[in-house]
């Protein structure tokens, strides 16, 4: 073999070499590139799902939503009270969380003054905020309460019905309500399952 074909045959070489590692490189690129992507696909399905799941249950909408008076609490010191109600009167199952709003209208109802205090009543403990599962027919309560020492007075609100309103909703559900509240000032709980009252 002659010097120029020796040399020729080293340049051959090293050019299949160099072809072999490119190609070997090529596939781990795109090795490593399609791994990524399935990871990041997955990862994003992961979280559809996960969102999806999380927003399966609904929050209870007022019109999915019936309000009743339950128990009728009476006590000393002109203190008075009842039990409010909401119950699940729609086709599907939906959550409640929190506490109800409250207020007081007149026999017009036009909107009277009042104040609602979130907490303790005079007739029960209010428990801490969970998420309610309310089904088809469903129902959660709160315990509220209010005094009436000055009935009669300018100090005294003159209501005819009361305005529930559900968590997270900003309309209400009306329920007659002739009494005498002292400041317009009511007491509510946390809605619960079910409340343990002090009569």
């Amino acid at each position: 073999m002659t010097t120029r074909q020796h040399r020729s045959h080293i340049t051959q070489a090293a050019t299949a070499a160099r072809s072999a590692r490119r190609r070997h490189l090529s596939r781990a690129i795109l090795a490593v590139t399609t791994a990524a992507g399935l990871g990041v696909a997955g990862t994003g399905a992961a979280r559809a799902a996960g969102t999806g799941t999380a927003a399966a249950t609904p929050t209870c909408a007022v019109s999915e939503l019936s309000a009743s008076f339950g128990k009728q609490l009476a006590g000393g010191m002109n203190h008075q009270g009842v039990v409010v109600e909401l119950t699940n009167t729609g086709a599907r199952t939906c959550l409640l969380r929190g506490y109800p709003g409250l207020g007081l209208e007149n026999a017009a109802h036009r909107t009277l003054h009042s104040t609602t205090h979130w907490g303790d009543t005079w007739y029960a403990k209010s428990p801490a905020k969970s998420t309610l599962t309310l089904r088809k027919g469903g129902s959660v309560e709160a315990v509220m309460s209010w005094t009436h020492a000055d009935t009669g007075t300018p100090d005294a609100v003159r209501a005819a019905y009361l305005q529930v309103t559900p968590p997270a909703a900003s309309s209400h559900k009306t329920l007659a309500f002739p009494q005498w509240v002292d400041h317009g000032d009511l007491r509510v709980t946390a809605l619960a399952y079910r409340i343990d009252v002090e009569d």
